[in-house]
């Protein structure tokens, strides 16, 4: 995980000269546009590098949960990063309609965004790769972003060639202005994430899916209620109660509570497993979800 925040940190800042000089030489609203996204993607990049490491941290006295909601705070900032750049875009873009400016030297821009766009193909490979093994907010986050750059770095190509080879002043502000919307949809997407993350969502349908049919695999295990499901970063936390045989002993319950656990841990490494063990037919209080105990 610390290695790929590294390598798109690096990315981003080789994009980002390279995309300044080259915009100085076309004057192009949609490089520009790409230039931005660069830039801040260097900030997200290097928010996600700390993120990741605070996140990394183990568990402390004062942290007993751990530190994984750095990964969701680091996707707010990022989220932020993109919407500003969008804005920041969004002006040049329209002021370019009212004084259109043609594009200089289209050559040198197409050959710097297929570079760029060969070198963010090789670091989104890597995140995601990452990403499957871990399954890091923070990555995923910084991989959305990166992943709408592909499609940016194609946008920015076609506007450098249709303005410049066919004198078509508009299609580089407009290039601009759609690739600045995309950014917005992709911050908003960010966004939603991380505060889903922060809130405690539920996991989703699927994941809570299998914890079930996991547990319901023992053959001593009448039916399970209460599943609560969480993720810090990269940290799960599943708790549930279990209905037993009444006539089960307390020692044969905590090794029933055991196998389950390993079971789920077996399918979700690292996760943080509470189970409360019911005895079949008797009555349990249950206060409403949100109000406080008595």
């Amino acid at each position: 995980m610390k290695t790929v925040t590294v390598a798109a940190m690096v990315s981003a800042a080789v994009l980002v000269v390279v995309k300044a000089v080259t915009y100085f030489d076309t004057k192009s609203v949609a490089l520009l546009s790409s230039l931005a996204d660069s830039a801040l993607d260097l900030l997200a990049s290097a928010l996600t590098f700390l993120a990741v490491r605070v996140a990394l941290t183990p568990a402390d006295e004062g942290h007993r949960f751990g530190h994984g909601k750095a990964e969701p705070l680091s996707g707010l900032g990022q989220a932020a990063f993109v919407a500003g750049s969008a804005v920041l875009v969004m002006v040049e873009a329209v002021s370019r309609f009212h004084t259109p400016q043609p594009v200089e030297n289209s050559t040198a821009g197409v050959v710097v965004m297929l570079v760029a766009t060969a070198v963010t193909l090789a670091l989104v490979a890597f995140q995601r790769h990452v990403i499957k093994k871990t399954g890091s907010l923070a990555i995923g986050a910084d991989s959305l972003h990166y992943t709408g750059d592909l499609l940016m770095n194609l946008s920015v190509i076609v506007a450098l060639l249709l303005s410049a080879n066919f004198g078509f002043t508009w299609i580089d502000p407009l290039f601009g202005l759609g690739i600045s919307l995309f950014m917005v949809v992709n911050a908003i997407r960010i966004a939603v994430g991380a505060v889903g993350a922060l809130m405690d969502q539920e996991l989703p349908d699927d994941i809570r899916a299998q914890i079930s049919a996991i547990v319901h695999q023992h053959p001593k295990i009448k039916r399970v209620h209460d599943l609560r499901t969480r993720s810090s970063g990269l940290q799960k936390f599943i708790q549930m109660h279990i209905v037993l045989d009444a006539r089960v002993s307390l020692i044969e319950a905590h090794a029933i509570s055991d196998d389950v656990e390993r079971a789920i841990e077996q399918a979700f490494p690292g996760a943080d497993v509470i189970i409360h063990q019911d005895p079949e037919g008797e009555p349990e209080f249950h206060p409403p979800v949100g109000s406080a105990l008595p």
